[in-house]
């Protein structure tokens, strides 16, 4: 009998166990932004970071629709986690965030 045919009787497909989380969650370090790119891309970048916070921070609050979130709500809410107040843009950023998450 050759020799291959022996190695493919003894492979056997092992399912990988779970690997379980016993430390808490940890943000990863923050790397620098590429340089070389105009102005106006690392405003955007940030602008869509701050959005993204905030959308998340709402969902955990229980706000689930984008009609839920006026820009006062999203303004306390910045307020609340000890972000700087988002601009009008920002706010209509985080609606659209909330609208094409589902």
């Amino acid at each position: 009998m050759p020799a291959a045919a022996l190695t493919s009787k003894r492979v056997s497909k092992t399912v990988p166990k779970p690997v379980l989380i016993d430390l808490p969650y940890v943000p990863l370090q923050k790397k620098a932004l590429p340089a070389g790119r105009p102005r106006e891309w690392y405003i955007n970048h940030n602008r869509r970071l701050k959005a993204m916070r905030l959308a998340i921070a709402l969902l955990d609050s229980g706000v689930y629709l984008p009609d839920q979130a006026k820009n006062s709500t999203i303004r306390s809410m910045a307020e609340e986690v000890g972000i700087h107040p988002p601009s009008d843009i920002t706010c209509h950023m985080v609606r659209a965030l909330m609208r094409y998450s589902r």
